[in-house]
């Protein structure tokens, strides 16, 4: 049930004026972690959504509690200026998170289903279903809380798909925007929910006055689903919006004594005059990570002129390790990699150099090394990896990358672009990456870095808003 106190238009904790600028997602720029001694210790985040954000100033950002350290902060009272954190049960978001977002509907969006056994909608589904409803509306709530009159709500992704309808109904004088960071699925494949769940999805971000998405495709399979559910899209205008790389920091960034570090370190793994093919990924079930040693196994198999001539340099950092086909699939990775190194390895030549523990300077001094980029993913919502890598990359590099990534409608003219599913065609795609000549990658990266700064984070923050308020 909604509050009275939430349902009132200009109802809001008293501590702080009212917002006209608010963001609300998941996660927030800050989390904190509970020390030993009951001390707390903040992080600041990073991403393309906390840069995009910083472009204003004076905006509340809306978030959960996400641990304990973050629970904690909140029943303490400590927190910064511009940051309401959220302390929803545990079990409620825990449902709502890792049982209904990451476990459905990531899985939809992403169409990872192995459809004779999985998905299974029964009485549990109903259960975590109705906590994420209950997760969704506490959002709702504190937005309906915090906002001014007439103030700009922009509601972030999947997690929250139900906000903009429920925000909607406690404050209709609000200008509400809802942006979906992944794919939206087909209508075919949307249609594995049950079909009330389904309706209920559209419909609250129909609640928006605008939808909007990372790419033109992803924008038209969420307005086919209107379509064919709903009869349409109402009132809600559509939009979209390729985040792109943050040039200015990954530069300046990418060139600081870590880095650099982190560089010599890598070459001493690789070795003298190797070529270099390098990923980075978390070990995300969508990132096809597993296909993409399969295709160097290939390459190696198919072309053993590169053998001890090569090195995939593989960052894997894991993701999502308290749900078990994550920590399987994770599992996967290491043991393809070893059994690659363990065929074909020497002692002066490790042909995997694989790497799981998380370290922005180590990623960036990969992209500095990088004379290949390989970007296959089943399905991504953009895939930010491929636009940073030709921007930071020393010498250039040949971006091999998957169609369906949305960063192929930016990137895909001066990519090599591959089937995901196709090992084969993906091997001999790496196979024409370094066989390149020098003059048409040096020239492909360029065109390249220029799409990916097409639109910076804080343009892009600032598109949406702007296209809200008109």
């Amino acid at each position: 049930m909604v509050s009275e106190h939430a349902a009132q238009p200009d109802a809001r904790p008293r501590t702080r004026p009212a917002a006209q600028v608010l963001v609300a997602s998941n996660r927030g720029p800050v989390s904190y972690t509970l020390a030993t001694d009951g001390s707390l210790d903040a992080r600041r985040g990073g991403g393309g959504l906390v840069s995009g954000l910083s472009a204003v100033d004076d905006k509340l950002w809306v978030c959960a509690a996400l641990g304990d350290g973050d629970r904690e902060a909140v029943r303490r009272g400590v927190g910064e200026p511009g940051v309401r954190m959220l302390d929803i049960d545990a079990a409620v978001h825990a449902d709502a998170y890792n049982g209904i977002a990451n476990s459905v509907l990531w899985f939809v969006h992403h169409m990872l289903y192995q459809t004779p056994l999985e998905p299974v909608f029964d009485a549990e589904f109903r259960r975590q279903w109705a906590s994420f409803e209950t997760y969704n509306r506490a959002f709702a709530e504190a937005l309906a809380e915090e906002a001014g009159r007439g103030a700009a709500v922009l509601v972030q992704d999947y997690h929250l798909s139900l906000v903009p309808g429920m925000l909607r109904a406690l404050r209709p004088d609000l200008r509400i925007g809802h942006f979906s960071h992944t794919p939206w699925a087909p209508v075919d494949y949307f249609r594995l929910l049950p079909d009330d769940i389904a309706e209920q999805l559209l419909r609250g971000i129909l609640g928006a006055d605008r939808a909007a998405f990372l790419t033109r495709r992803w924008a038209d399979a969420f307005t086919g689903c209107c379509a064919e559910i709903l009869g349409g899209t109402g009132d809600t205008r559509i939009g979209v919006h390729g985040l792109g790389a943050d040039a200015d920091f990954l530069r300046r960034r990418a060139h600081e004594a870590d880095v650099d570090e982190r560089m010599a370190a890598l070459r001493e793994q690789i070795g003298p005059g190797r070529r270099t093919i390098v990923r980075v990924d978390r070990t995300e079930l969508s990132k096809n990570i597993v296909r993409g040693l399969f295709a160097y196994r290939a390459l190696l198999d198919e072309r053993p002129e590169w053998r001890e001539r090569v090195v995939h340099v593989a960052f894997a950092y894991p993701s999502r390790q308290d749900l078990a086909v994550y920590r399987d699939y994770t599992a996967e990775v290491r043991q393809v990699a070893d059994d690659i190194n363990e065929v074909y390895g020497t002692t002066a030549w490790t042909p995997v150099v694989l790497h799981v523990k998380d370290d922005f300077a180590r990623s960036l001094a990969a992209y500095r090394l990088a004379d290949v980029a390989l970007v296959n993913p089943i399905r991504d919502g953009m895939n930010l990896v491929a636009k940073e890598i030709p921007v930071v990359s020393d010498h250039g590099c040949a971006l091999v990358l998957s169609r369906e990534a949305g960063a192929y409608e930016e990137l895909g003219s001066d990519a090599l672009v591959v089937n995901p599913y196709d090992v084969s065609a993906t091997a001999e795609a790496l196979h024409e990456a370094l066989t390149m000549a020098d003059d048409e990658r040096s020239a492909r990266t360029e065109r390249l870095a220029a799409a990916a700064v097409a639109l910076p984070p804080q343009q892009w923050f600032l598109d949406q808003l702007d296209a809200l308020r008109d």
